[in-house]
């Protein structure tokens, strides 16, 4: 049995720890105030009776350890290092010295607990920053007294303060005490970023050592002295409904505590994964319809019907549309269309509920712990205060893990049998039952005058629950005298859920392959073409414009300086450009032709997210976003039949392999501006800047997705890079 070194993490008992030598500044931090009057100085006494609100914490003890606590999930997009790397910054701490502990759940301590949307660091940025800069003031404040000189006259480096006139030194595990007795400034002094010595710099994850070492620190990890484990078995097809249920011979079997209905549910309950999974294949279900029931050679149909004669919602029009193609001296128009995907984290999806009388304790992975929190409170109907959630490293989630459905299952099955039980899913479980990528259909229509400028522009999505299909004020709207963006929704059964860079995944593809052909009809370069366009929309900006032009135009111009754009023999590129999430991304693919075979050698990337913090987490960020942007595009495929998804695991479901991975070359604009975005911005431009690629080294235009089942790429065998 695996005992999970976070099974008794909270706030209080870190709090304890921080406080364990006497003395010592133990100062609170609110990273949701912005303002530095929100930071106090905290009494270990007091917190440890848990008197005192604050939301995240910073500790210097007298052996000068320095403890940040992260408050939000970890899910590999290195938060629970960076966001200490901010506050260390400020503080001008010795990183050797300083300790990182996962913060429980506590919405009254953090305003913005979860992971989703790239959204942490632009939100935290200002916080955390002012909370390690106030404690360096304190610290500054308690050497001036010491030494009884001007504040002016000190320094701090490495978890030090300086008194350069004299040479004397203190260290912050010396000063640490006395700083607790200063007043908190409502303003404090942050470093000009010229200056940051930490920030900028590649610095490992702190978890490295316990992922390499295999120590117990993912959900599937947590185990806890008689807990039941428990698997579910729900519709085999979305639009169906439980008729009937024989469990019997499952209940018979080695092991098998219960098994249990809820809503449409069965649930098998035992004390081993092993004995559940082999009894969970006991159970005889019998389904009846309930409701519509669709196959994807339905929602092909569907497509068709809706972009012809759908009612569309129309998300955007500037000038006159109808007049622009009417006068047209060429119009250019095509059709593009993705898959259903699943999301496939390496762990799936999994859950610890224990439902006592008096409170309930939720363990796990989760990129929203207050959202898992809530819905637990409303299913049980007693106050979310009665709750207590523990985060462990999610072992990825890419968006599947904003939903809390897993979470509410384990706590549905502790409720009805007053046990602590974990749920797990199979890996059947989580590409047959979870949420989806929607599937959507774009058909885009450009009009062009005699000298091959863009005249008039059209967008119509239909998309498969995905409500708003299209992100109607991205680039190339406001560039564009008269313009149209329409979105059709078509109701389905199949449930979906927000997948990595949701929408613009594929909506970018299909917007970047199709400037390509309106460029190519142009008789323009498409690089100069998209150029050509920024510079009108600076210019004679038509209506509003929500993207940064001179930074989209940064990246552009990087991008094509990096990968040598036109000037390479015997290599085909292809450019693709987008903004996502604040931020800014261009990629040029190479690929080279050998024998009819397009073989993806390397892709270059042009990167503007504002300041980097972690250099080393941020490159992987980059090229873990193309990969996965780069195998989805090209190979993955989740089709439907009578509502069961046809692929349930990795031997039909084809991801990217390693020696398909091209050399991937990463370049940051330094423009010294505050973070923007990372986790997802470097997906969505990948697929265009390959298909671009492959169009030019094959003459064969590929709109739909996987790349590899398509009709144009029939006879071309796609190459191995090595």
């Amino acid at each position: 049995m695996i005992m999970s070194s976070i099974t008794n993490t909270s706030r209080r008992n870190f709090l304890k720890m921080s406080a364990t030598i006497s003395g010592g500044l133990f100062l609170g931090f609110n990273v949701s105030d912005a303002d530095a009057a929100g930071l106090s100085i905290l009494d270990p006494a007091e917190v440890l009776e848990g008197d005192i609100v604050f939301n995240s914490y910073l500790s210097i003890t007298p052996d000068g350890i320095i403890t940040i606590s992260s408050p939000n999930p970890e899910v590999g997009q290195n938060i629970k290092t960076s966001f200490p790397m901010i506050v260390a910054e400020e503080l001008d701490a010795d990183w050797a010295t300083v300790r990182i502990v996962q913060a429980p759940l506590d919405n009254k301590r953090f305003e913005r607990q979860l992971t989703g949307g790239s959204g942490a660091i632009p939100h935290s940025w200002e916080r955390l920053r002012k909370a390690g800069a106030t404690a360096r003031h304190l610290l500054v404040e308690a050497a001036a007294k010491r030494w009884g000189v001007p504040t002016s006259s000190l320094t701090t480096e490495k978890s030090k303060v300086f008194h350069k006139e004299t040479g004397r030194s203190l260290t912050y595990a010396e000063l640490a005490t006395e700083a607790s007795a200063i007043p908190v400034p409502a303003e404090v002094r942050l470093k000009d970023k010229s200056s940051f010595s930490l920030i900028g710099t590649a610095v490992r994850n702190i978890d490295n050592p316990d992922i390499i070492s295999g120590k117990p620190i993912f959900g599937l990890d947590f185990y806890r002295e008689g807990m039941l484990i428990a698997m579910i078995q729900r519709p085999v097809s979305f639009g169906m409904k439980i008729k009937s249920v024989d469990s019997a011979a499952a209940k018979a079997m080695p092991g098998i505590v219960d098994v249990v209905q809820f809503k449409n549910n069965v649930a098998v309950v035992g004390k081993s994964t092993w004995q559940v999974l082999k009894a969970r294949k006991m159970v005889k279900i019998e389904y009846e319809p309930d409701g519509a029931i669709e196959s994807s050679a339905d929602h092909d149909r569907i497509f068709k019907e809706l972009l012809d004669k759908g009612e569309a919602t129309q998300r955007r029009k500037d000038g006159d549309v109808e007049a622009a193609f009417k006068n047209a001296a060429r119009i250019v128009r095509s059709e593009y269309q993705c898959p259903f995907l699943p999301h496939n984290p390496m762990e799936p999806m999994n859950f610890f509920a224990h439902v006592r009388p008096d409170g309930v304790e939720l363990v796990g992975p989760t990129q929203t712990p207050d959202l898992a929190r809530n819905e637990a409170a409303k299913l049980l109907g007693i106050s979310p205060e009665k709750i207590t959630l523990n985060l462990t490293r999610l072992g990825g989630g890419f968006g599947r893990r904003l939903k809390a459905d897993y979470v509410v299952e384990a706590v549905e099955v502790s409720n009805i049998l007053k046990a602590p039980v974990k749920v797990i899913w199979t890996r059947e479980d989580d590409m047959g039952g979870g949420s989806y990528r929607p599937a959507v259909r774009y058909r885009f229509e450009a009009s062009l005058d005699a000298q091959g400028n863009l005249t008039g522009y059209r967008l119509r999505g239909v998309g498969i629950n995905a409500g708003n299909c299209t992100r109607e004020d991205n680039f190339p709207s406001g560039a564009v005298d008269n313009l149209l963006i329409e979105s059709v929704e078509h109701k389905s059964p199949i449930t979906i859920g927000p997948w990595r860079a949701p929408i613009t995944n594929f909506l970018a593809f299909a917007e970047q392959s199709f400037l390509d052909e309106v460029a190519e009809a142009a008789k323009q370069d498409p690089v100069a073409f998209r150029l050509k366009l920024l510079d009108r929309a600076k210019t004679s900006p038509v209506g509003a414009i929500k993207y940064d032009i001179d930074r989209m135009k940064g990246v552009i111009k990087l991008a094509a300086e990096k990968s040598g754009w036109g000037t390479k023999k015997n290599l085909s590129q292809g450019f693709s450009v987008y903004f996502s999430h604040r931020s800014y991304v261009a990629q040029v693919a190479e690929v080279e032709n050998r024998k009819g075979k397009p073989v993806i050698q390397k892709i270059h990337a042009a990167v503007d997210c504002g300041i980097v913090i972690n250099k080393s987490g941020a490159e992987q960020q980059v090229r873990g976003g193309i990969v996965d942007g780069m195998g989805h595009a090209m190979f993955s495929n989740l089709t439907f039949k009578q509502g069961a998804a046809e692929q349930l695991n990795f031997n039909a479901y084809r991801l990217i392999r390693l020696k398909e991975v091209p050399e991937i070359d990463v370049h940051f604009v330094d423009n010294g501006i505050d973070p923007t975005g990372l986790g997802e911005p470097a997906l969505p431009p990948t697929g265009a800047a390959i298909a671009n690629a492959i169009y030019k080294a094959t003459g064969k235009r590929l709109r739909n997705q996987p790349f590899v089942l398509q009709e144009e790429l029939k006879g071309v065998k796609l190459g191995d890079r090595l």
